[in-house]
């Protein structure tokens, strides 16, 4: 007879397999990531690097002028051909009326980026009307071959000659189809025909029938005829003219709506052509009038002060979690630097391209981090303090497990809306989806991965079993202490909160109607004046003196052989001139070599898409929240979501902050951060509302409140010392980034508490209103004077009026 094995020994046993998963998975994460960080760097931004400088200048043509108007359009049109070339935060701005500046951070091959960006890309599709034996760029008979142009000729009206891949000069009809008729364009290697690389191309509805009508024309005739042919053609080049399949019937055509282009292309050639036709054309020719390299937009102090603040904020963020939670306290921080390496290698590999803003927000990243920690932490407390688990190992075991919940869930969410604003966003948006998605997936990783195996090995450790005190989840902690001692309602009155929330959203919200919002250089626009000086000028010292002269956001950048570049908001002639002034004082002789208006770097196209994908975001994010809590729940989070939206952008107006790229992404930052307070506290009620039935909505969501607080209170102290140190000990340029941040961090920690919860009391009181008033109407108005429950959950008597109802 066997012996059955005890129940204890196989519970450690399985403890131990799944600890030695973990483990391998961990290990497995580290040296993958610690490869990618030693063999690919990191790009480095515009701000911190510089870049390649490339100056574009549209040309009229006989149907379209090269005017403002046009010149924006191409800006818009080359801001998404970057984006598909993989070049992440660069600066594209109109200058003057018919020149483009691009600002290229990082780019491997300069002379490539500016082809694909001069290249005009005009797609057209043509009936072949027959071959000629002129050859193209010899001179006709006027009349009969018409005059003779750049690139071919106009043969009679609305035909011209090109010749094809061979050389063979072919007559081709006007267009029937254009780019506009494209709705997508894909690089394929078909190894299936032997085809080598094609580019796929698909067309819209309207082009998908008048390609059926094209190839249908053409396969009217005998196989071999030039006008079975269709010759695709880009800027006046035909790049691909194939006969139409002997398979297609006359006046037919091809269905389907797409067509493969085919030709002796590479794979790099493949996917360029196929991101200029899926990119669009321009509405006007461009031609590179200059490439050059430029300097960062900050100087080195800049850099080393916001990189000695994060390195302060991160070390204080540090010592706080191991004061509060001791041992774990200490693994968690070796949790979170593994987070730093898997985050930075992520960037890496992906191409991203770091800036101060984005390192600040990288460095933020690390404190919002310690939330995840923090959460298990707190729940091992609970589970601790009520004496149901026999050990420290498995109250940290329970922790995670409760805790998971709500760490999947704001997870989610906030990978919901990282998601939308990469695929549907653009420029330093997107960017800003990607950098968060990495953030998000390297935190969870960090801990419920490498946390988890640290805390439960250091716990299953003798000297530890018998010193439980030293892991810092044997006691409740103090904020815990006091809370359970006092155990404040401070639900009690939700209405009152809320009306104390819409005052200061009012007051807040009033100073964008009073004061306005000052938009920064990215919004607006502004002047662009080059100099060339008699001694070369370093732009630190000539950023500190165009700030005493009274020009702070002035952005200076070193730019070819010692020229310098002023960039600022729009100037008077009398600002222009002190500027010139400002500089000529440190460089000597000084002269202007350019002196234009340029536009906003973040066009209205940008913007629009940004609302667009935001407000997308938010949908989501409440749809998200219907299905794994309430609407009422979903309803109350984005409400307070936007409640802090409003008061953010309201108190930079009244204090005159700029709104900039800069501060947009401190917004993005506050709303993932509003929306991750809500729903920890919401998962929270939700678990209440499981366990405790009878007891009043109202309590319920008192005492998740004051259970989650202690969660909150140490979370926000972990982001807030980051952003004191920024604050206080970076330059001006991350200055205003840390206090949007901290008044988002301060008022999103209000909102979740005094704005969200009343909401959800308040909605559920009505909600339940609704039902009752409907369950007395189906009952045909009996039992008006039935007892009412209170909020204890007792049986009160009805009113005095009711009880007169039922006399």
């Amino acid at each position: 007879m066997k012996r059955s094995r005890p129940p204890s020994r196989t519970r450690s046993r399985s403890r131990s397999g799944s600890l030695n998963v973990r483990a391998l998975l961990a290990l497995a994460v580290l040296a993958v990531s610690v490869a990618i960080a030693l063999t690919m760097p990191v790009r480095l931004g515009l701000d911190l690097r510089g870049g390649t400088q490339i100056v574009l200048e549209t040309r009229s043509t006989e149907t379209t002028k090269a005017d403002r108007e046009a010149t924006d359009r191409t800006v818009e049109v080359l801001r998404g051909r970057i984006d598909a070339l993989g070049v992440a935060e660069p600066t594209i701005v109109r200058s003057g009326e018919n020149r483009v500046v691009v600002e290229l951070p990082g780019v491997q091959d300069p002379k490539k980026a500016a082809d694909v960006l001069g290249r005009t890309a005009q797609l057209t599709v043509h009936s072949v009307l027959g071959a000629t034996e002129t050859p193209p760029g010899e001179t006709g008979k006027e009349g009969e071959t018409g005059k003779e142009g750049e690139d071919g000729r106009a043969a009679k009206d609305g035909e011209r000659v090109l010749p094809d891949e061979s050389g063979l000069s072919l007559r081709l009809k006007d267009a029937t189809l254009t780019g506009q008729d494209v709705k997508g364009a894909d690089a394929r290697f078909d190894q299936q025909n032997g085809a080598g690389w094609t580019v796929t191309v698909d067309f819209k509805d309207a082009g998908s029938d008048r390609w059926a009508k094209v190839t249908g024309e053409a396969a009217c005739h005998p196989a071999g005829d030039p006008q079975r042919r269709v010759a695709i053609v880009l800027d006046n080049k035909i790049i691909s003219s194939p006969q139409v399949d002997p398979s297609v019937s006359c006046g037919g055509g091809i269905t389907g709506g797409s067509t493969q282009i085919t030709g002796s292309f590479d794979a790099a050639e493949a996917r360029d052509l196929a991101l200029l036709i899926k990119g669009g054309a321009l509405p006007v020719p461009v031609e590179t009038i200059e490439q050059r390299t430029i300097g960062a937009t900050l100087g080195d102090e800049a850099i080393s002060a916001g990189a000695w603040a994060a390195v302060i904020g991160t070390a204080l963020t540090a010592l706080f979690i191991i004061f509060v939670y001791r041992l774990m306290g200490a693994l968690a921080t070796v949790a979170l630097l593994c987070y730093g390496l898997i985050s930075y290698a992520a960037l890496a590999a992906v191409g991203a391209t770091l800036t101060l803003p984005g390192l600040a927000g990288f460095v933020l990243a690390i404190g919002m981090a310690v939330d995840a920690n923090v959460l298990v932490f707190e729940r091992a407390r609970e589970e601790q303090a009520a004496r149901t688990r026999p050990s420290t190992r498995s109250a940290l075991t329970a922790g995670f497990r409760s805790a998971f919940s709500a760490i999947a869930d704001s997870n989610v969410t906030t990978l919901i809306a990282a998601a939308l604003l990469f695929f549907l966003a653009s420029g330093p948006v997107k960017g800003f989806g990607v950098t968060l998605g990495i953030g998000v997936l390297a935190s969870m990783v960090s801990a419920l991965v490498i946390t988890r195996v640290l805390a439960e090995f250091a716990a299953g450790r003798p000297a530890v079993f018998r010193r439980p005190g030293i892991t810092g989840i044997s006691t409740t902690g103090p904020v815990r202490d006091g809370l359970l001692r006092r155990n404040p309602f401070l639900m009690s009155r939700p209405r009152r909160w809320l009306a104390a929330s819409l005052i200061v959203m009012v007051v807040a919200g009033s100073g964008i109607l009073v004061r306005g919002l000052n938009f920064g250089i990215e919004f607006t626009g502004g002047r662009l004046i080059e100099y060339s000086t008699a001694n070369p000028v370093d732009p630190d010292r000539a950023r500190d003196a165009l700030s005493d002269a009274g020009f702070p956001r002035a952005v200076v950048q070193s730019s070819g052989d010692g020229d310098l570049t002023v960039r600022t908001e729009e100037l008077t002639d009398a600002e222009a001139a002190t500027v010139t002034k400002a500089v000529s004082e440190l460089g000597g002789e000084t002269e202007k070599l350019r002196d234009e208006l340029i536009g906003p770097s973040l066009g209205e196209e940008l913007r629009r898409d940004a609302l667009i994908a935001l407000g997308l975001a938010l949908a989501a994010q409440l749809a998200y929240l219907a299905v794994r809590f309430r609407m009422l729940f979903g309803t109350a989070a984005v409400s307070a979501l936007a409640h802090d939206v409003v008061i953010l952008v309201g108190v930079f107006a009244w204090l005159g902050k700029p709104i900039d790229g800069v501060f947009l992404a401190a917004l993005l930052t506050v709303i993932g951060y509003s929306v991750n307070d809500s729903v920890v506290l919401f998962d929270r009620v939700r678990e209440l509302m499981g366990k405790e039935r009878k007891t009043p909505f109202d309590r319920l969501t008192n005492d998740a409140i004051l259970q989650t607080l202690p969660r909150t209170v140490n979370t926000g102290m972990g982001a807030v010392l980051i952003l004191a140190s920024l604050a206080v000990l970076a330059d001006d340029s991350l200055t205003d980034f840390a206090l949007a941040l901290l008044i988002g961090v301060g008022v999103g920690t209000y909102s979740s508490v005094f704005t969200a919860s009343p909401l959800a009391i308040e909605l559920h009181n009505r909600d339940a209103g609704s039902r009752s008033a409907r369950r007395k109407g189906g009952k045909g108005g009996k039992g008006r004077g039935a007892a009412k429950p209170g909020r204890t959950g007792k049986q009160v008597p009805a009113s005095r009026a009711e009880r007169q109802e039922v006399l």
